[in-house]
């Protein structure tokens, strides 16, 4: 299916989110929407799939103008859209998940739905059961629950809005095989990222967005510097590798076990210094999760000790590592990470310690302008934190980050951030690292791992390597260490 946006414009108050766009994408294409956090991506795609009503323009769809009303009428036209953040519900099953907006009987029939299920299944190669709950799915199994969904409902254009956030490498190539069989079925497919690598191994044709602007349209083959250019108007160099580890042990692991209903992780010993930098590398699911949280007092160990500052906090409750300088900045955002409904005043708030019986109004605006200002968060005091671009949430989780901290515990810390965001993070938390600060965090992109770390814990099947010097290793090397190769030749 053709689609075709003119003139389309929006805001948001002061914010012009979208400045008069017009863009034309054939049926069967995989069109890539480029550009750096906030510059309009996602609004202009929500607006597309009925989310959002434009200010002004149109949206022709095989040269037919059309009025999209919601999302429900968006389907209808034939456009679904795949968000950053599930819309599922995890205490369901995935079969009932796959019925949501089923036009039809109120009660529909599951048997023949079940088969509906299995036969989209198997003709993508998702090993997806649908009598299983969504709770139990990786990040990229509950995609592909809705990118099914979406299919059976009759999606004709598909909308994925920076789908390779938080899921591993091997499910992002499963993501990237399931897409390129799109065209061969004149499936559209526009495919929302600010990952000049993803866009550059998937797309035909690229459109790149600034500050609500379309800045300009590249087909293959692209060049990857003049993107860049486009996106940021100028180069953006990656940082200097920095080693800031000091003598002084922040967090320390005895013969540490911890387990959750999927796998077990035992006789783990590590020293982390003041200052240094751990990245955590392993598939989705590999033990990772659990090991974070303990280390945050959020999981209780089954064995071993954890001492933070020499001090034995084995079993303890989050606020007490809290208050000996510990801090985890979860990965899902708007479930564990932020509070919807609360503006970035009431957030910025509520993580200081209180400054009497009664709030402060004035100091909550002044702080909540300070750090907006500091970390670059593209919104006003006044905004509500559901109403930010999935890059500027990110970025207001790590400006509540409260400073002093000793040890600080990260979760895709990148997750959503363009290139330029990302390097500004990284530049932020190696300022806390010059504090004295150490960092643990988790990520699935391996270059940043190997980038930003000076050591690396790699997680596969509830086994973990010793800590491997970051500078020693390739991608390549980490790669294999991520699927259980090459595991005989460390040494222990």
């Amino acid at each position: 299916m053709k689609v075709e946006l003119r003139n389309i414009d929006k805001n948001f108050g002061k914010v012009h989110a979208n400045d008069n766009i017009s863009l034309i994408i054939p049926s069967g294409t995989i069109q890539g929407i480029l550009g750096e956090n906030g510059a309009g991506k996602s609004t202009l795609m929500k607006i597309l799939s009925g989310f959002f009503h434009a200010d002004s323009g149109e949206i022709l769809l095989d040269d037919k103008p059309v009025f999209i009303k919601s999302p429900a009428d968006a389907l209808r036209h034939g456009v679904g859209m795949l968000h950053q953040d599930s819309l599922d519900f995890p205490p369901l099953r995935l079969l009932d998940n796959f019925l949501l907006g089923m036009p039809g009987k109120l009660f529909p029939n599951r048997k023949e739905a079940a088969q509906d299920f299995n036969l989209l299944a198997r003709e993508f190669g998702f090993s997806l059961d649908p009598e299983s709950y969504v709770d139990s799915l990786t990040v990229g199994e509950r995609q592909q629950i809705e990118i099914m969904r979406l299919l059976f409902l009759g999606a004709r254009i598909f909308i994925l809005d920076e789908p390779t956030t938080g899921i591993s490498a091997a499910q992002k190539v499963k993501l990237f095989d399931t897409l390129k069989k799109f065209p061969e079925q004149a499936i559209t497919v526009i495919f929302v990222s600010h990952k000049l690598e993803d866009v550059e191994n998937l797309c035909d044709q690229v459109a790149v967005l600034r500050q609500g602007k379309l800045i300009g349209e590249m087909k293959k083959p692209l060049d990857k510097k003049k993107l860049v250019e486009m996106m940021f108007g100028k180069e953006v160099p990656l940082g200097e590798r920095q080693m800031l580890t000091r003598e002084e042990t922040a967090l320390e692991l005895r013969g540490l076990a911890v387990e959750d209903v999927r796998l077990r992780l035992s006789g783990i010993n590590l020293k982390v210094h003041a200052g240094e930098v751990i990245g955590l590398a392993g598939m989705e699911g590999s033990g990772q999760g659990p090991f974070i949280r303990a280390c945050a007092g959020l999981m209780r160990p089954v064995n071993g000790r954890v001492l933070v500052n020499n001090r034995d906090l084995t079993g303890e409750s989050y606020h007490v590592y809290k208050k000996e300088g510990v801090s985890f900045m979860p990965a899902s955002r708007m479930e564990e990470g932020l509070v919807p409904g609360l503006s970035l005043t009431e957030h910025f708030v509520l993580a200081e310690e209180p400054r009497g019986l009664f709030i402060d109004r004035e100091y909550g605006i002044s702080l909540a302008e300070e750090r907006i200002k500091t970390f670059n968060i593209r919104g006003t005091p006044a905004s509500t934190v559901e109403s930010l671009s999935g890059g500027n949430q990110q970025r207001a989780l790590l400006a509540l980050l409260q400073t002093p901290l000793s040890v600080v515990l990260l979760e895709h810390p990148t997750r959503g951030l363009d290139i330029e965001s990302t390097i500004y993070t990284w530049s932020k938390l190696k300022e806390r690292c010059k504090q004295g600060s150490a960092i643990i965090f988790i990520s699935s992109d391996l270059e940043e791992i190997l980038q930003y770390s000076d050591r690396v814990v790699v997680f596969f099947s509830g086994k973990t390597t010793p800590p491997l010097d970051a500078a020693s290793l390739t991608t390549e090397k980490l790669g294999e260490l991520i699927g259980g190769m090459g595991w005989e030749n460390l040494n222990s």
